[in-house]
């Protein structure tokens, strides 16, 4: 699967959410990742999606892949926050 990985950034392609800034919490098969940015798309809920229909940035929440690689939780302020700098 494209080198997508936890904690990467990404923006939405194509769908009712089309332009919003993500981040990955989950890889599910070769073709979908499980995203999130703690406002539309709670961490309660992450929002199934083809890679295809994502742009990947270069960066990557390390904060955020450490929080889900040990199990830790993390909470939607934690990902409303380091997603800021990546909304326009």
């Amino acid at each position: 699967m494209e080198d997508l990985q936890i904690g990467q950034i990404v923006r939405s392609k194509a769908g009712r959410d089309k332009g919003r800034i993500f981040v990955i919490i989950g890889k599910v098969d070769e073709q979908h990742v499980l995203i999130v940015d703690g406002d539309l798309r709670k961490i309660e809920r992450p929002k199934k999606k083809k890679f295809k229909h994502l742009q990947k940035y270069n960066d990557v929440i390390f904060q955020i892949k450490e929080k889900i690689e040990k199990g830790d939780k993390l909470t939607n302020e934690e990902i409303r926050k380091f997603l800021e700098p990546y909304k326009s």
